[in-house]
């Protein structure tokens, strides 16, 4: 597989902005495809991980401030 399709750079947006990019990109995904989101608020580590259960999407790593999701469905 190849890497993430899109990537949204979250740098410097406080919550709830990370996840909200996040949800209104990710229907431009493909089923399997993945996107990379990059955020350094804090917040972000408990909101993104949040996002994915809530939505049944696979949080494939969180390394730092960086995110990537696989979408499932």
């Amino acid at each position: 597989m190849t890497g993430p399709v899109l990537e949204l750079d979250c740098r410097g947006m406080l919550c709830p902005l990370p996840v909200i990019m996040l949800a209104k990109r990710f229907g431009e995904l493909g089923v399997g495809e993945t996107v990379v989101v990059l955020a350094d608020d804090p917040a972000a580590a408990v909101d993104i991980p949040a996002w994915c259960r809530m939505r049944a999407q696979e949080l494939v790593r969180a390394d730092g401030e960086r995110y990537e999701i696989r979408r499932l469905t």
